[in-house]
């Protein structure tokens, strides 16, 4: 029984070694990856005087830095115009973009190899060379200091989620929406009750594509909101943090988690689907 005991012993120990060297690579790219939200949550928890510093470690524990931050700048705003924006420029793209990328993957018709090649056009036209004629167009409907011009366009569809959807409704057989027109669906009917709960990762996987980039856009805001503070995200109020009062790198730091926290989580919860969308998008072409 000793024997055996001790060979259980150097089997699991000779597993779990082999379960390292496997996954050392993907261990040091994490350590990699975390170590700069560590540094950036100990030094949000850290005393003015201690920031910064070659004291990595907190010296006390200052929690009320969080709180600090909703005083110091109007944080709670910022946080509100984010998500607005987030929230709708999401669900704007989602009624847009999945009728198109449907029509793209599912039906037949004249021009759709053309108008597909309109929107791999699209997604490689950077952003900053139609952005002095849409603000001079935006200008003009007097929606400059809002967030409008950042919202209702995603209301057309949204270039990159169209490819994205587009390849993943690929994937799905047409013969389920054959079998759902036998029974009396119309395309629009299949599309809702057959394709889509059937396409819920490659939407959970867009969703949060262009839920994250509208969450950390600088460019679009600081342009067309940028003369008015009542408007700003909060990615402008974190780049405007350190000089509306003093450099108070623990309370930048602090704003800086807050800004972080909900992407994380976000990305904690629909993780599994996220990644099964990615995975199965483009395994038709």
């Amino acid at each position: 029984m000793g024997v055996n005991h001790a060979d259980f012993l150097r089997n699991r120990r000779n597993q779990r070694l082999h379960w390292i060297a496997v996954h050392s690579l993907g261990l040091a790219l994490g350590v990699m990856f975390l170590m700069p939200l560590v540094f950036v949550f100990l030094t949000a928890v850290m005393s003015d005087e201690q920031a910064l510093t070659a004291n990595l470690w907190p010296q006390e524990w200052h929690w009320e830095n969080f709180a600090k931050v909703f005083t110091e700048a109007p944080m709670l705003r910022f946080l509100l115009n984010s998500l607005l924006y987030s929230t709708l420029a999401t669900a704007f793209m989602l009624v847009s973009s999945i009728p198109v990328a449907y029509a793209l993957a599912k039906l037949r018709w004249r021009g759709r190899g053309v108008s597909f090649m309109l929107v791999i056009a699209a997604m490689m036209l950077p952003p900053q060379v139609t952005a002095v004629p849409l603000y001079i167009l935006w200008a003009r409907f007097e929606l400059t200091g809002t967030l409008w011009p950042l919202i209702i366009p995603h209301l057309f569809g949204d270039a990159f989620s169209i490819f994205l959807l587009r390849q993943f409704f690929l994937t799905i057989p047409r013969s389920y929406v054959d079998a759902a027109k036998v029974d009396g669906c119309s395309e629009f009917t299949a599309m809702l009750r057959i394709v889509l709960p059937m396409a819920r990762p490659g939407i959970a996987a867009a969703a949060m594509f262009c839920f994250l980039y509208t969450w950390n856009d600088f460019f679009g805001p600081l342009l067309y909101a940028g003369e008015n503070q009542q408007s700003w995200t909060l990615s402008i109020g974190l780049a405007s943090f350190r000089g509306m009062h003093r450099v108070e790198w623990n309370l930048t730091m602090a704003a800086t988690v807050l800004v972080m926290l909900p992407v994380i989580v976000l990305f904690l919860f629909a993780q599994r689907a996220f990644v099964r969308g990615i995975t199965f998008t483009g395994v038709k072409g």
